[in-house]
């Protein structure tokens, strides 16, 4: 992790390597016997601003269906954006189809979740990692090519003799350096990282993690890493955003995010992480978040999570979305930003959390519609 990525001084337009603006991916929601129509849409990620300076790990967090792994795939233009740019060093990639997307992903490759379902069965190790190089122009010379196959097999900790074998004759852990290797073959600047450890042994983990950061180092790379185990992204990251319901709510360097969390939401995650001392681990804040997570498809108005918000307040939260902003809070540096609209109050204490209402969920035109619920004398 470099120093420099963690300081408050803002990186100039060189340092950038891609820069997402607005970015939106909806899904529509079909509906018809004979003509499908569209009834609605799943806004996966709903306005997206961020940016990735060159040669550090960005890291992604938030809960299951946040939209994180669909921000990931629409960086790198495998799910198409509905809206917004992608500038990946100079050129928005997100406008790019056809031949010129093919010859533009040679500098960004991904590296999915399930390493055994990404990776052909049929096909040998070295096939796996010649098709790539063949696709952009890499395979021409067979003496270079065979140095070159032998030179990432070393590069991610696998014998030679792995080049003659398939997929199903590794363990876990090294499909998952395969996966890291068929993604270095055609030499990229930028890896994306969808949970690449979560379906791996806790010790396992270990190792891939300090494979790509030994790799970061040896070769420049840039990473964006999509997680949900909070202990992994500050591991590894330089610096973290957080999401939820398909928009960013807080982004920082990755000690200070745990140090100084300043969004509700980023707070209740932080308040989950165990902390391996009892003596603190009762005495700190803990924060139950109540209510059920709203449909992407139906979004609540206002704030994204004033639904759940134990800091919620009666004016802004429900009809104005904040845009994420840089705050001015004792522990926080100007490349600190948070989507809300008291995040100076509550830091400071001048807002106090209090009991979230309870609401039931039913099924409404486009996905679940929050129903508040009726009081207990009701039906008396």
């Amino acid at each position: 992790m470099s120093e420099s990525t963690t300081t408050a001084s803002a990186p100039s337009a060189s340092d950038v390597l891609v820069e997402v603006r607005g970015l939106e991916v909806h899904f529509p929601i079909k509906s018809g016997l004979l003509f499908d129509r569209t009834v609605g849409h799943v806004r996966a990620v709903d306005g997206v601003d961020l940016s990735i300076r060159r040669g550090e790990t960005y890291g992604l967090v938030g809960e299951s269906g946040c939209g994180k792994s669909t921000l990931g795939k629409a960086i790198l233009n495998l799910e198409p954006p509905t809206a917004g740019s992608v500038v990946f060093d100079g050129v928005d990639i997100a406008s790019l189809r056809g031949e010129e997307l093919r010859r533009a992903r040679k500098r960004f490759q991904m590296v999915f979740q399930d390493p055994l379902s990404s990776l052909d069965p049929r096909q040998t190790v070295e096939s796996l990692l010649r098709e790539g190089m063949g696709a952009h122009g890499l395979d021409t010379d067979k003496a270079a090519t065979h140095a070159r196959l032998r030179e990432l097999m070393s590069d991610v900790g696998l014998p030679v003799a792995g080049l003659r074998k398939y997929p199903h004759e590794f363990s876990g852990g090294q499909r998952q350096r395969i996966g890291i290797a068929r993604a270095l073959s055609v030499r990229p600047d930028l890896i994306v990282a969808d949970e690449p450890v979560s379906a791996l042994d806790v010790s396992i983990q270990a190792q891939v993690i300090n494979l790509l950061q030994d790799l970061q180092d040896k070769l420049g790379l840039t990473y964006l890493v999509v997680a949900h185990d909070l202990a992994v992204v500050r591991h590894i990251s330089d610096r973290i955003g957080v999401m939820y319901l398909g928009g960013l709510v807080e982004e920082s360097g990755a000690a200070e995010l745990y140090d100084v969390p300043l969004h509700p939401y980023s707070r209740a995650l932080m308040s989950a992480v165990p902390v391996p001392d009892p003596e603190v681990e009762d005495s700190r804040e803990q924060i139950l978040l109540s209510g059920d997570l709203p449909s992407p498809a139906n979004p609540p108005s206002g704030c994204r999570f004033h639904t759940r918000c134990p800091w919620r307040q009666e004016t802004r939260c429900d009809t104005e979305r904040p845009e994420l902003r840089v705050v001015e809070v004792p522990g926080a540096t100007a490349q600190h930003r948070v989507a809300c609209h008291f995040a100076e109050e509550i830091a400071a204490g001048a807002i106090q959390p209090h009991e979230v209402e309870p609401a039931l969920v039913a099924e409404g035109f486009g996905g679940p519609v929050a129903v508040p619920r009726p009081p207990p004398d009701a039906y008396a």
